[in-house]
């Protein structure tokens, strides 16, 4: 068993009872990434709770050789790394970069629409693809993401203007003023 499966053995309670999903145990020299989520996504909050409580009780089973690491709990983001079978079945319908790794034949760099998942592998649908489908087993991707669609997200929205109001609000923020009441600086980032 490797580091990343001990680790998520001492993981996955902790995080079940704080009523999260474990989405990613990654493990990089020097470094342990946890990735949470939950239906509607999770706040600084959550992730500041989280990161407590498995920190205490990775400290209590200690699963990571040489026990010294830089422990990163996090939120997927908007665009998701998928690295098992259960990510790629999550995201049907979602868009998909693919990077192939060498050797395995064909295009190298694919996107495309995630139209079905297996236990061996997935298939993606775009009109740029030789064919319009391209089946793809898991042990031949060196990297996928989902793709957040911006233009999508901002359609109907002034994005000049969305921009100035952006502006004018971190600047208020900066002055020390109030703003709107919906822009707070946290730790040095500005939440919205």
């Amino acid at each position: 068993m490797g580091t990343a499966e001990r680790v998520e053995r001492v993981v996955a309670p902790v995080v079940a009872a704080l009523g999260l999903d474990l989405v990613d145990v990654e493990v990089n020299t020097g470094r342990l990434r946890v990735t949470l989520d939950r239906p509607g996504g999770v706040d600084l909050e959550t992730i500041g709770s989280a990161t407590g409580a498995i920190s205490r009780a990775l400290d209590d089973a200690d699963p990571v050789p040489g026990g010294s690491y830089e422990l990163e709990v996090s939120s997927p983001g908007l665009e998701r790394r998928l690295r098992r079978p259960e990510h790629f079945a999550a995201q049907l319908g979602a868009r998909v970069a693919v990077k192939i790794k060498p050797g395995s034949g064909g295009e190298r760099r694919i996107e495309g629409i995630l139209k079905t998942s297996d236990d061996s592998g997935f298939e993606l649908e775009d009109e740029a693809i030789e064919g319009g489908r391209r089946r793809i087993a898991f042990d031949e991707v060196d990297r996928a993401t989902t793709l957040f669609d911006w233009r999508a997200a901002l359609a109907g929205t002034s994005a000049p203007s969305a921009r100035k109001e952006h502006r004018a609000a971190r600047r208020k923020v900066a002055a020390g003023q109030s703003g709107n009441g919906s822009t707070k600086t946290r730790h040095g980032t500005e939440t919205r």
